[in-house]
């Protein structure tokens, strides 16, 4: 199983020195993989009476693909989006950067999309909130093609492209898609679409029922529920590196693939207590991981 840190940008601040001296830490510990979640906009509470979502315009969000461009150039580690709110991007764009990210990284790059929950920043990005389902499904079959053939031409619904391609081409042909899954339609289209999936909730009776759904959806798509990657994540907090390593020790004998280790939200005063309690959780799960092949 690889172990993963939850890049901390809400709490981590502007300064490019203390996202080199995070993520360079977090590589000499000997993690895996930094995943970074994405939010392209806040919408203001003062605004949008009875706002009750996680972030607002007060929450500070690094933009992931840049951000990785910087990551790749000073860590070795893979770089995964934990998640790209796909549908509210143009899917050649994406394509492109993603690409990019692949070549800087040497072929260590992990993309997570998913369907998002602010209609704000849909509105803002010019894409149409009660359309994301269905434009994702048509966005990934697309970002593979443009991935894996030269010259690609598209008529869908939500894009078209007569006769061109981008280089140069990823290193992975086609980069590994992964799915957020919150919701059955989520978990179904998992199953049926990605080569991996971040279930939304800890080991217990939703998280069973979740992955019968993929796994079921797998099957009814011809592909094998057995190939598809799943990545816990865990939340750091008050019980320290113990619960940590409780909870990782039961997603690896759930089948996990991967797991995340998040401080973000644990109330961790400044940079080197982020590090200092990766490197607590580290010495007790490190016997978790494994060199990829």
């Amino acid at each position: 199983m690889r172990v993963g840190v939850v890049f901390p940008q809400t709490e981590i601040g502007p300064e490019p020195a203390a996202i080199r001296t995070y993520a360079t830490g977090v590589q000499d510990l000997g993690y895996d993989h930094i995943l970074a979640y994405e939010h392209v906009v806040g919408a203001d509470p003062e605004h949008y009476h009875g706002w009750t979502g996680p972030y607002d315009i007060h929450t500070q969000f690094h933009e992931a693909m840049v951000l990785f461009g910087y990551l790749a150039a000073i860590t070795s580690v893979e770089l995964v989006n934990g998640i790209l709110i796909l549908p509210q991007r143009q899917t050649v764009l994406v394509a492109k950067q993603a690409a990019e990210v692949d070549i800087l990284t040497g072929g260590k790059y992990r993309m997570g999309v998913g369907v998002g929950w602010n209609p704000v920043e849909y509105e803002a990005l010019g894409q149409k909130f009660s359309l994301r389902g269905k434009r994702i499904e048509e966005q990934i079959e697309l970002l593979r093609r443009l991935w894996t053939e030269p010259n690609v031409t598209h008529v869908g619904t939500f894009d078209r492209i007569t006769a061109a391609g981008i280089n140069p081409p990823p290193v992975q042909r086609p980069i590994p898609i992964w799915m957020g899954a919150d919701s059955p339609p989520a978990f179904r289209r998992a199953g049926r679409m990605a080569d991996g999936w971040f279930p939304q909730m800890r080991p217990g009776p939703d998280l069973a029922a979740a992955k019968r759904i993929v796994d079921d959806a797998a099957r009814e798509a011809g592909r094998d529920p057995d190939r598809i990657g799943m990545e816990g994540r865990i939340q750091y907090g008050p019980h320290g590196s113990d619960a940590v390593a409780d909870e990782a020790f039961e997603w690896e004998r759930l089948g996990a693939t991967h797991i995340c280790i998040n401080t973000m939200g644990a109330k961790l005063p400044n940079l080197d207590e982020h590090l200092a309690a990766l490197r607590a959780v580290w010495e007790k799960i490190g016997r978790l991981t494994r060199t990829p092949a």
